[in-house]
């Protein structure tokens, strides 16, 4: 079987899969999520594709008031807002993910630091199915 191309799409195949996939250069050993086909350190096209375990901590976020369409539906607004953040995970890379599990009608109560742990949560449109990434105290 061939391997997967470094891309959004075999990114999401994994996330269906309940997996957290990035890619990690042969050459300096940088890692990326989600993942890339070029190193942004070096520039090398060597990659491999690398499992996160998940764990790590907030290192920023923002309530948000105006949802998309499908998320409108789920019944988030100006009334009913959601969280997004950057999660540093313990292997070091970043990644921005919904961070559920939060008020996020009072923000002032979600610290930076939080430890997370990743979750996959459906994303319903239509008759598809799709997991996304997100994270939970």
């Amino acid at each position: 079987m061939a391997e997967k191309p470094f891309n959004d799409t075999a990114y999401e195949q994994f996330l269906n899969k309940e997996k957290i996939m990035g890619s990690k250069c042969k050459k300096c050993g940088a890692l990326a999520l989600p993942p890339r086909p070029i190193c942004v350190s070096c520039f090398s096209s060597e990659m491999e594709w690398v499992q996160f375990k998940g764990i790590g901590k907030l290192a920023a976020f923002t309530s948000i008031t105006v949802a998309p369409p499908y998320m409108a539906k789920e019944g988030f607004n100006r009334n009913n807002p959601y969280v997004v953040g950057v999660v540093e995970l313990e292997e070091g890379v970043k990644t921005v993910a919904r961070i559920i599990g939060v008020d996020a009608r009072q923000p002032e109560y979600i610290k930076v630091g939080t430890p997370l742990k990743a979750e996959f949560h459906e994303k319903r449109e239509g008759t598809e199915t799709q997991m996304l990434l997100a994270f939970k105290p």
